[in-house]
């Protein structure tokens, strides 16, 4: 079964605007795939292949040549970081767009060498696992928005028959033994281990990196550190406090969220749907899945990221504000919930009087299945999202 991505068109764009396009997200979120399909005709290699990846570091001039008239695909190109000084001068050599299309898991390591000899000449695209709207073209839909939070999104769990822990069981294993190994700031694996299954316990949450690292054994910076590593890798995303002050007393740390949603579930111990209906840990997985839901709309456009949240000291938050090219801020709250309460208004009512902004820009997404319009805001059900995302 192929998924179709809707990230197809905006790689067909910048294909050819650029004469090299680099799609950079997640393991196994799709890059491969995605990058075939667009360009079947470009030759493929992969550099996590032993005897590809030797070539290409002892010879990177004679492994290119033979790429010059027909462009390729350099699957995790970050492996031979050489190959980028030498391609910069095949690409300054030619007026031909989308010769070169790279891809790569490890955002680290590739941006830093994108960033060194590539700079003005490649096209970046971030592509996350699948999006509830790309499952629902493609016709999968679930029955719950459980069934979403325990199998998440990534695409070999829905082209193949696969149980999502054993999925994911392997997927943490290949993310802690392959990419991590390379790096210096983490020696200790199995402690790191503990590190990522804290996070997913804080999911949807503020982030306090005092408690975070008392939690794990290590000290304040190193949970930093390690926590970079996670959003580098795109394991997880960070959304910070809107800058604009409509109340001094603002909370300033960022709130913490997983790109895909069943894997923060498989770290905080779930192996089922039926788990999550009264687990402790159901609305920050929800909320995380709804505001990723959000991040790929954005991402999959080739845009980065317009997503704030805001909490005063007094308590009251909204969840995430949209920023309208700094024209205007668009509330949304998130509620698991089946049942709309009136509890669910009372943040958006505060905000809504603090700024000024108008209940029809104004929003909740719940876990029902009624759209209404009321009087405080937009209530939306989780799978009826295309209004916020006519505002994004």
């Amino acid at each position: 079964m192929m998924i179709q991505r809707t990230a197809g068109e905006k790689l067909k764009q910048l294909a050819i605007g650029f004469p090299a396009v680099a799609v950079i997200g997640p393991r196994q979120s799709g890059k491969t795939t995605l990058v075939r399909d667009i360009f079947p005709d470009i030759p493929y290699t992969l550099l996590e292949d032993p005897d590809t990846r030797r070539f290409a570091e002892e010879d990177p001039r004679t492994f290119l040549l033979q790429y010059t008239k027909t462009g390729a695909i350099i699957d995790e190109a970050q492996h031979v970081p050489q190959l980028f000084s030498y391609l910069q001068g095949i690409i300054d050599n030619k007026d031909t767009t989308g010769r070169f299309i790279l891809t790569g898991s490890q955002n680290f390591l590739l941006m830093e060498k994108i960033s060194q000899s590539l700079a003005g000449r490649i096209g970046i695209l971030k592509l996350l696992p699948l999006s509830m709207d790309e499952l629902h073209r493609n016709g999968i839909h679930k029955k719950n928005y459980e069934d979403y939070l325990y199998q998440g999104c990534y695409p070999r769990l829905y082209t193949d028959t696969i149980i999502p822990s054993d999925y994911y069981s392997a997927y943490v294993q290949t993310y802690l033994e392959r990419d991590l190994r390379q790096l210096k700031q983490v020696q200790n694996l199995s402690l790191f281990q503990t590190f990522l299954r804290m996070c997913a316990n804080r999911v949807g949450q503020i982030v306090n990196f005092s408690s975070l690292g008392n939690d794990c054994g290590i000290n304040y910076k190193t949970a930093q550190d390690w926590l970079s590593l996670l959003e580098t890798s795109f394991i997880v995303f960070l959304v910070r406090t809107h800058h604009k002050n409509f109340n001094k007393r603002l909370v300033q740390m960022p709130k913490l969220y997983f790109t895909d949603p069943g894997l923060a579930a498989y770290l905080i111990g779930i192996r089922s749907s039926e788990e999550i209906l009264n687990h402790p840990m159901k609305g920050g997985l929800f909320e995380t899945f709804i505001i990723g839901e959000f991040l790929k709309y954005r991402l999959n456009r080739g845009f980065e990221s317009n997503l704030y949240f805001w909490r005063d000291k007094s308590g009251y938050e909204i969840d995430c504000l949209i920023d309208r090219a700094g024209t205007e801020l668009i509330p949304v709250e998130m509620k698991a919930g089946r049942t709309i309460s009136g509890d669910y208004f009372k943040n958006i009512e505060y905000w809504n009087r603090l700024s000024g902004q108008k209940p029809e820009r104004s929003f909740v997404v719940y876990g029902g299945v009624t759209n209404q319009m009321r009087g405080q805001c937009h209530v939306l059900p989780y799978d009826s999202l295309g209004p916020i995302y006519d505002l994004l």
